[in-house]
């Protein structure tokens, strides 16, 4: 009955933190239990090392959301991609999945970008449909692009590595863009849209106003893969790197009036988060010492026997975890009971990430409560069914490309094999 309770208070709007947080209590009491075991959770998570890489990597993404840098990188990546047919649809699509990349929010980027982009598709006369949904459902590529804060989330509740993590990402990010932006060429053929004439100049000229933020990625992954420093060293050399560009190089922020506004809001998010990974990890040592995911695995081997079974069935159930649930939140609680059941199937924990991460940017953008449809709705003041049919031919494709990276294995821990016998 509490149980229920407690899920009737989550329907209702309660904060996820406090239904996580009384379940815990609640069981260790049950249990008879020292209830600060719970507490002990949160401080133990406090100390660990790679925890710092979540608030410097969302700092460093909410100062280039608060400058000029998309303005920047948007006209770049037009000047670049600009001349092919479909060039524009391409330019939305990897400015909204670099942009959530590093804001780890795709609902800030399609607030942020989408009057930037909307008037520019509009202008090469693309359907209002393709629109909405390329605008709509490309910031969710963020998720899987390193340095997104899901995956280090997911590093962190899963304990797997963060650089296995972000090097496993570089292909299913890549292969999944590619698909999108095949679709958009595609659609740029039918439609006629007026292609824009390459201009090397143009190309220089933008490269040279986004001159030091064009390199950031590759400072980023360079650095860690290199050994030069690790996931969260990269994340505080990031904070600072944008630091001193967008404020004494670019000048966009003024240092005491905009850098203490940016370092609230992405704080907000993090508090959030940490305060959720905090009481969900306190329950999941619970859950663990009641042998609650072996009880799970004993039952699911009854009817289950067939690895690729499993995985449709996990699909199907984190697609809908997905539309229900935030990124994190889902990453947190689900990750601890579905992990030792995939282990007992053979597969791998970094490939068992991409599923996940995959899975849950799609539910971004799912019927009938994906939380990107409802930002596009009131961002661009259509009907959330006008968003429904606007997403479906970009939701066909993340499925596509996400049966690929499920059931080929070699999308995700590949490179990594490559790299690791190279000479």
């Amino acid at each position: 009955m509490i149980t229920l309770l407690l899920i009737l208070t989550a329907l209702f709007g309660v904060p996820l933190f406090c239904v996580i947080g009384a379940i815990g209590l609640y069981s260790f009491s049950a249990a008879e239990i020292d209830t600060s075991a719970l507490i002990i959770e949160m401080v133990r998570l406090a100390s660990a090392p790679t925890l710092l890489a979540i608030p410097l990597f969302t700092f460093t993404g909410y100062i280039l959301a608060e400058s000029n840098a998309p303005q920047r990188l948007v006209a770049f990546t037009k000047a670049l991609f600009g001349g092919i047919p479909g060039g524009i649809s391409v330019v939305a699509l990897i400015s909204c999945a670099f942009f959530s990349a590093f804001t780890g929010a795709s609902g800030v980027t399609i607030i942020a970008l989408g009057g930037l982009l909307y008037p520019m598709l509009e202008s090469e006369h693309y359907p209002e449909k393709f629109k909405l949904g390329i605008l709509t459902c490309s910031g969710s590529l963020g998720v899987i692009i390193p340095p997104s804060l899901p995956i280090i989330v997911y590093g962190v509740v899963a304990e797997t590595p963060i650089d296995r993590l972000f090097l496993a990402c570089i292909i299913p990010a890549i292969l999944l863009m590619g698909f999108i932006s095949f679709y958009s060429i595609k659609k740029g053929f039918a439609v006629h849209t007026v292609r824009i004439k390459f201009s090397l100049k143009e190309l220089i000229s933008t490269a040279k106003a986004a001159a030091f933020e064009i390199p950031l990625p590759i400072i980023i992954l360079g650095g860690i893969y290199s050994g030069l420093f690790t996931a969260t060293e990269a994340a505080a050399i990031s904070a600072l790197y944008v630091l001193v560009v967008e404020v004494f190089i670019y000048r966009d922020l003024h240092f005491f009036r905009d850098i203490p506004r940016a370092m609230y809001k992405s704080m907000v998010l993090i508090g959030g988060i940490l305060i959720i990974l905090g009481t969900a990890l306190g329950v999941t040592n619970f859950m663990i010492d009641e042998q609650i995911p072996m009880r799970l695995l004993e039952m699911i081997q009854q009817y289950i026997t067939s690895k690729w079974i499993f995985l449709i069935l996990l699909n199907i159930f984190l697609l809908i975890v997905g539309g229900l649930m935030d990124i994190f939140s889902a990453i947190i609680v689900v990750v601890p009971l579905i992990k030792p059941i995939a282990f007992h199937y053979g597969i791998d924990p970094v490939h068992l990430g991409i599923i996940f991460l995959c899975n849950l940017q799609i539910g971004y953008c799912t019927p009938p409560i994906g939380m990107n449809l409802f930002i596009a709705s009131t961002r661009f003041d259509r009907s959330i069914i006008d968003l429904y049919k606007a997403s479906a031919p970009f939701l066909l494709i993340l499925l596509i490309g996400l049966a690929f990276l499920t059931y080929i294995p070699w999308l995700s821990i590949g490179l990594e094999s490559l790299l690791s016998t190279a000479p």
